[in-house]
């Protein structure tokens, strides 16, 4: 039986996360690792279509329950939530960074909705 695959939607505030990073690769190493950088991001989250619950739950215990969960992929950590057929990319980070103040902002925007 073939593997169900669902939409993967890239909201604008991780697109833009992915294009600044690409943007600090070129000025620091090169168009080379620019372009690199975001495929791996990308082919990490294209995973998602076919694995939604591959990431695990986030520490946030709020964000915990209305189902945030975080991808690993190398230095940078994608924050996303499944919901229906859909799977929401909402920020990417870098893990080596004090990323949980983006709990705080994805805490803001879940209380703002």
């Amino acid at each position: 039986m073939p593997q169900k695959k669902y939409k993967l939607e890239i909201l604008a505030p991780a697109r833009n996360e992915i294009h600044e990073m690409a943007r600090l690769h070129l000025e620091l190493a090169g168009s080379v690792s620019a372009r690199n950088i975001t495929s791996k991001i990308k082919d990490s989250l294209a995973h998602l279509r076919s694995y939604p619950l591959m990431g695990m739950l986030v520490d946030d215990e709020t964000l915990r329950q209305l189902g945030y969960r975080m991808l690993v992929c190398g230095n940078y950590l994608c924050f996303y939530r499944f919901s229906g057929n859909i799977v929401y990319v909402y920020h990417i980070v870098d893990g080596r960074t004090e990323y949980k103040k983006v709990f705080m902002r994805l805490a803001e925007e879940v209380n703002s909705q």
